[in-house]
């Protein structure tokens, strides 16, 4: 098998030692109070997420967050080869001017940019932002949002009359180098259209192996028919210990913080998604219920109680997550995408815990080369 990807990602609503919810029509957290998303602590996570050897790190878009372009900028200035994996929706921003930022991105980082693109469940939020698109126009506009992109970085002189979008002799003075890579997720059908046409990974949330591999098998022949070959991730959370009592422990005490009343609250806003993801990942925990929470052996529902989006964690000893991890490869996840609470605190868990473990089995290197582990050499902070 070949060797996995992993990323983490930056709390740019802010971090806390409880779930900190936000998106999807949920009522986001108050955890800007415990540790507020400064440049400051997100790069601490940062570089931590470097030295362990994490090679990129997801930064979420929406009005519950810091802008995650202007954050990401500001952070490769404290970080050396920590890549950005940048989620920004199409309809706020042209396809011309995304492509022109994107290759800026490339020269200043010295190709460090990821593009994480959100086509946006929410009509209610996307109308605050001036879009009212419904989600079908929205994946519409996508697909040719991603057709103008893609044409532009391979050097084309683009003239696109499309259904909602127009760009006449559009062209790149300078050209990325290289061109991000793109991620997408979607569960709907619109959404595996645009994902087997322009991206190159598909990412899913974490579901139970079964209905990972059946998105798989789904996008994979969708590209099949493209002539296309898709790369996929799956975003989780994680909580691994030296035990797997240890780490059920701290799952428990997650869930006893997590106010009944706020459960309600979050489940009513969540329930009025248009996101087809979003809805899977409610039916995992039946819709707000604590009972049953582990929906298959070391996966855990309990964070999607109070969070949008992403709702499932790897929780067990380092050995019982690794072995999750390995099944998830044998489906076809090549990248992880992965958080903890508080991100800074678990990321040490993961790196020192789990990491080790999935190199001894040959499934994961350090991206910096053994010398630089096993020296502790972290360049930055060496400057």
């Amino acid at each position: 098998m070949s060797a996995l990807t992993f990323h983490w990602f930056l709390p740019t609503t802010g971090d806390s030692r409880h779930v900190v919810g936000g998106g999807h029509g949920s009522t986001p957290g108050i955890a800007a109070g415990d540790r507020p998303a400064s440049i400051e602590y997100l790069g601490q996570i940062a570089r931590t997420a470097e030295q362990l050897g994490f090679v990129g790190a997801l930064t979420p878009t929406g009005g519950w967050c810091e802008d995650a372009w202007l954050t990401t900028a500001m952070l490769t200035q404290v970080t050396d080869r920590l890549k950005f994996l940048v989620a920004f929706r199409p309809g706020q921003i042209g396809p011309t001017l995304s492509a022109q930022m994107a290759a800026t991105y490339q020269r200043q980082s010295h190709g460090r940019l990821l593009l994480n693109v959100v086509t946006g469940g929410e009509s209610a939020e996307q109308r605050a932002y001036g879009d009212f698109l419904d989600k079908d126009q929205r994946y519409a506009r996508t697909g040719e949002f991603l057709d103008i992109v893609r044409r532009l970085w391979a050097g084309e002189t683009v003239d696109h009359h499309g259904e909602h979008l127009r760009v006449e002799g559009a062209r790149l003075s300078r050209l990325p180098e290289p061109a991000p890579r793109i991620y997408f997720g979607g569960s709907s059908p619109a959404a595996g259209e645009v994902a087997a046409r322009y991206t190159d990974v598909y990412l899913t949330w974490g579901e139970p192996p079964q209905q990972v591999k059946q998105k798989i098998d789904w996008v994979r022949s969708l590209a099949a028919a493209h002539g296309r070959r898709v790369r996929f991730g799956i975003r989780l959370h994680t909580i691994s210990r030296d035990t797997s009592a240890q780490a059920w422990a701290e799952a428990e005490r997650l869930l006893k913080a997590m106010d009944p009343a706020h459960i309600r609250e979050v489940q009513r806003g969540l329930a009025t998604s248009e996101s087809e993801g979003q809805r899977r990942m409610r039916e995992l925990h039946d819709s707000g219920s604590t009972d049953n929470l582990e929906v298959y052996p070391n996966l855990w529902a309990g964070i999607g109680l109070v969070r949008g989006g992403a709702g499932t964690a790897l929780v067990g000893s380092h050995t019982e997550v690794a072995d999750l991890i390995e099944e998830y490869h044998r489906l076809g996840i090549e990248e992880f995408v992965l958080s903890g609470v508080p991100h800074l605190e678990e990321a040490y868990w993961f790196g020192e815990g789990v990491l080790p473990v999935l190199e001894k089995r040959g499934l994961w290197r350090h991206p910096a080369g053994p010398r630089t582990v096993e020296a502790g050499i972290v360049p930055f902070a060496a400057r």
